[in-house]
């Protein structure tokens, strides 16, 4: 069975139609980031180079040298195609607010010696009596609290908003990554689950109890069976379509679908001199 991951069901749920175009037909899309990811992106691989770098035992880099790290991280991966969707804002606007994201969290944690342990950790994690579900993916940050004997899960966003209460104790992404530690730390273990919202250099703290994880499990589960007998996608419209890198090809906003492997060649058959035109 397909490995999944916590991006990948979340996919389905938005819209089955990306889900198909992204996991199934493999299209490459147009639109390769928004400059909202890139701002993500590039605020992710600064704090882990920040903590990488502690955890090498070197000196704690100086401010200067994570603002620098950041600058060069953002020139090296910005290109001119990134989509900004809100016009009123510019690539320097966006640039600007990875810098002060940087100098709060800066700030508000230096000398960084919170029992970190690992850095975008990869975590497997087996559900189904067989271990017939298989899902992936990767914990930002993680930390060990020696004195409390607890695990941390910690999770960097650039979102400019702080979900609810109810979202937050609702989030699956790091509660799926809860039950991967817990498999490899020990059931008994409390893991806490941390999201640093960035732009509000604000930590917002949950955890989940084993009979929620038990009930997120058969979620899950439920969730894989039902992509797996999917045949139908259609696309479902939503506030999120204006980021989606599959817009520009979506029928439901006048796109046109490129023509698969399948119709490309039988066109170079029936019309070889125009197959220097077809891709």
């Amino acid at each position: 069975m397909t490995v999944y991951s916590h991006s990948r069901l979340s996919s389905f749920e938005q819209c089955p139609f990306k889900y198909k175009l992204k996991y199934i037909d493999k299209i490459k899309p147009e639109i390769e980031k928004t400059i909202e990811s890139h701002l993500g992106t590039c605020a992710h691989d600064t704090l882990e180079w920040l903590y990488k770098t502690i955890l090498e035992k070197s000196p704690v880099p100086s401010l200067e040298q994570v603002i620098e790290y950041y600058c060069k991280r953002w020139e090296e991966q910005y290109t001119k195609d990134v989509l900004i969707v809100k016009k009123k804002f510019t690539e320097k606007d966006y640039f600007n607010k990875g810098v002060k994201y940087l100098i709060d969290y800066y700030q508000k944690h230096k000398p960084f010696s919170d029992g970190t342990l690992e850095l975008e950790k990869r975590i497997m994690i087996i559900l189904g009596e067989n271990g017939e579900y298989k899902l992936t993916g990767f914990i930002d940050r993680l930390v060990y609290n020696k004195e409390k004997d607890e695990y941390e899960i910690h999770d960097y966003k650039t979102a400019n908003s702080i979900p609810s209460k109810e979202k937050i104790e609702g989030d699956r992404q790091l509660a799926l990554y809860s039950i991967g530690i817990k498999d490899l730390f020990g059931k008994d273990k409390n893991v806490i689950l941390t999201w640093h919202y960035l732009a509000h250099n604000e930590q917002i703290f949950s955890k989940r109890t084993d009979s929620e994880l038990e009930k997120l499990k058969k979620k899950i589960m439920d969730l894989i069976d039902k992509i797996e007998v999917t045949e139908e996608f259609p696309a479902k419209e939503s506030m999120l379509c204006h980021w989606c890198e599959f817009k520009p090809i979506c029928p439901s906003h006048g796109g046109v679908l490129p023509k698969s492997k399948e119709e490309n060649e039988k066109l170079k058959k029936e019309y070889p001199t125009i197959s220097r035109y077809l891709k």
